[in-house]
């Protein structure tokens, strides 16, 4: 055994026999009083209750921590395939632009398919009510044909997971 380890093991059996003494010292003034019994057994209650705690908030940060792992490599798994499409549309050294144009939509359709299993969503289109929680109005024109707060162009769409946007859509209004 190494050094250390033989120290652990007498610090160990030290403290050990410090705490059988505690006890032996405390069972002898319970005998003599019920009082110091009562404090006794509170304060081993007490130091319970708080080693329990200081046990729960580590494991609760190191659940923490992983789930946040866990969500991260699997958000990047997602986008993965998208990544390899772009690679091999880059390593691509023909002069297909119709090809070209046909893998990126392709690698577009990829992207929102893997965004649509993550929970995004898009939002922000042309026609739809002003909304200030979800838009960010950039222009705005007076047109007496269309209706008040209706989003006539759309410069940035916007983007939700759930119900918590990720970034408002950029638009101009109308009204």
């Amino acid at each position: 055994m190494s050094k250390k380890k033989i120290e652990k093991e007498e610090e160990k059996v030290a403290d050990t026999e410090i705490k059988e003494e505690k006890v032996e010292t405390a069972e002898k003034q319970a005998d003599e009083n019920p009082l110091e019994k009562e404090l006794n057994d509170t304060k081993d209650q007490l130091l319970r209750v708080t080693a329990e705690y200081a046990n729960f908030r580590k494991r609760s940060e190191k659940e923490k921590s992983d789930s946040y792992q866990f969500a991260m490599a699997n958000a990047v798994k997602e986008l993965l395939g998208v990544v390899d499409n772009l690679e091999r549309a880059l390593a691509n050294e023909k002069e297909d632009y119709e090809g070209l144009k046909k893998g990126v939509e392709l690698t577009y359709n990829g992207l929102i398919a893997s965004f649509e299993k993550l929970g995004v969503t898009a939002f922000g289109e042309v026609g739809e009510q002003f909304d200030p929680n979800y838009h960010n109005a950039v222009m705005h024109i007076d047109d007496d044909s269309l209706d008040t707060n209706v989003i006539t162009d759309v410069f940035q769409k916007g983007y939700k997971i759930n119900e918590k946007v990720v970034r408002p859509a950029m638009v101009k209004t109308a009204n």
